[in-house]
């Protein structure tokens, strides 16, 4: 969980500083920072657990094979 906290904050700080670098304005930077990431942050949490049953079920795969 720690990996997905800072990856939220990296996430939140990029997502600012490039809004924020388009438009010069601090209120459209800091909402997209807040919607986008979260968003973002929720899919990532959850392509992790995906992705770790797909490499346990190729491990097992793997196993049954030898």
């Amino acid at each position: 969980m720690s990996k997905t906290i800072s990856f939220a904050i990296m996430h939140f700080t990029v997502a600012f500083t490039v809004v924020y670098l388009l438009t010069g304005d601090i209120m459209i930077g800091g909402i997209v920072a807040v919607i986008e990431p979260a968003v973002n942050t929720v899919a990532y949490y959850f392509h992790e657990k995906i992705w770790t049953k797909i490499q346990i079920g190729e491990e097992s795969r793997n196993l049954s094979m030898t």
